[in-house]
């Protein structure tokens, strides 16, 4: 009589988590927790910022614009803090008013179709800047724009050389003032504690 052969029965082993593997892992995820709250707090700041980079593009944009095709242009803040635009002016209608109804706007190819490719930047629009407003703007005395001409630099009322100023942007969060240097148009940056006096 053969025996028969003896099978041995293995069995895997499945193996859960330790208490300290658990411990460990919740301790990791409260320290990047904790770390990363506060950012989130901020995220009024971080739009503000974000509307501050807009803005000296298109400034940057405009001087550009108007050194590559030799005219003036000028970026015009709207009196009621919503934003600004980009506008072509020819130099005998540089002492005139702002007119949104026969202003010559320059093209932005990423308008939306209700602005026919006018290079408008209405913050109320951008669900990313809907909090932030243009709270002052005090440039070449007193003016709501900075002009550029044909060579990149400022210029104020009838063509004289632009004396700078500053523009504040504000949201519940943060306020930043931006300076902008006579005749070179050059921006600086400085984070208020508070809003400046007129």
């Amino acid at each position: 009589m053969r025996s028969k052969p003896v099978r041995t029965i293995s069995r895997a082993i499945h193996r859960g988590y330790t208490l300290i593997e658990v411990l460990i892992v919740v301790a990791i995820l409260g320290l990047a927790g904790a770390l990363l709250v506060p950012y989130l707090g901020s995220k009024g700041d971080f739009d503000t910022q974000a509307a501050v980079r807009t803005l000296i593009a298109d400034i940057t944009f405009a001087q550009s614009d108007a050194l590559a095709n030799q005219g003036f242009r000028r970026v015009h803040f709207y009196a009621d803090g919503s934003g600004w635009c980009l506008v072509r002016v020819p130099e005998e209608d540089l002492s005139e008013a702002f007119d949104p109804a026969t202003a010559d706007y320059v093209y932005d190819p990423l308008a939306r179709n209700s602005e026919r490719g006018a290079y408008i930047v209405d913050l109320r629009d951008r669900q990313q800047f809907s909090m932030v407003r243009v709270h002052s703007v005090s440039l070449d005395g007193g003016q709501r724009a900075l002009t550029f001409d044909e060579l990149g630099g400022t210029v104020g009322l009838g063509g004289i050389p632009g004396t700078g100023g500053t523009v504040v942007l504000q949201s519940p969060q943060a306020i930043y003032q931006l300076d902008i240097a006579p005749v070179t148009g050059k921006v600086r940056v400085t984070r208020l504690t508070e809003l400046p006096t007129p």
